[in-house]
């Protein structure tokens, strides 16, 4: 039975290797984007929490900056 599902009448390593490549592609590009993501969020709190508090508040008011700020607290990738 089990052999019969792995073999899929010959088709199996056809359907199988493009099973794995996709996944495998699914995985890269996931831990790609995850460790870009990390970066980026590195970089807004480095230039964030250099500003004087004038400035952070400022910044507090805009629209872009607070939902990028309410996603970094909310976001656990």
């Amino acid at each position: 039975m089990i052999n019969e599902i792995i073999s899929m009448n010959g088709y199996g390593i056809y359907v199988w290797a493009a099973f794995s490549f996709t996944l495998i592609s699914f995985v890269v590009l996931y831990t790609v984007i995850k460790i870009q993501l990390v970066k980026e969020k590195n970089k807004f709190d480095i230039k964030y929490l250099t500003l004087t508090s004038d400035k952070r508040q400022t910044v507090r008011t805009q629209k872009t900056y607070k939902g990028i700020l309410v996603s970094n607290l909310v976001s656990k990738i």
